[in-house]
């Protein structure tokens, strides 16, 4: 019986993932995705009650969260020893659109800024950018975000 390299992937089926939502207010929902439940809810001055992160808020966290996991999983599969990894991302937008004050910008971010912080041992400021690079490009909620992934909204 062959072992598999643990530093490339295996092939893996493809992934469906289910997230169920209901409304609480008009402003806060509760969420649940397998076993894990989340409120989601707006901020006080958005009307919310600031139970929970804004739903831009967890698209964020979620951009955080895949690029921390993928850079983790990039460094191991290139031999580098990422000892830690702090991330920060800043959105802009407008909320005018959402709102209804104003249709002029798109609703969503007009920009997504992340800064990475990462601290390998004995990695090289090339092998550092292409890990950056990689990271990048096979992150899935960049990709979403980038890409422009369709989405089908129906009414049941």
């Amino acid at each position: 019986m062959r072992m598999r390299d643990l530093n490339q992937p295996a092939k893996l089926p493809q992934v469906n993932i289910t997230v169920r939502a209901k409304s609480e207010t008009p402003t806060r929902l509760k969420v649940q995705s397998g076993k894990f439940k989340m409120i989601i809810d707006e901020p006080e001055a958005m009307g919310g009650t600031d139970l929970g992160p804004s739903p831009i808020q967890v698209l964020l966290m979620s951009l955080a969260g895949c690029l921390g996991v993928t850079g983790h999983a990039i460094a191991r599969q290139k031999g580098l020893k990422l000892n830690d990894l702090r991330i920060e991302i800043k959105g802009n937008m407008n909320p005018c659109n959402f709102m209804g004050c104003s249709f002029d910008e798109r609703a969503g971010f007009q920009e997504i800024n992340v800064v990475v912080n990462p601290k390998f041992e004995a990695a090289t400021p090339e092998q550092i950018a292409d890990w950056l690079e990689e990271t990048e490009k096979r992150c899935p909620v960049t990709d979403n975000i980038k890409t422009g992934t369709h989405i089908n909204v129906k009414v049941k």
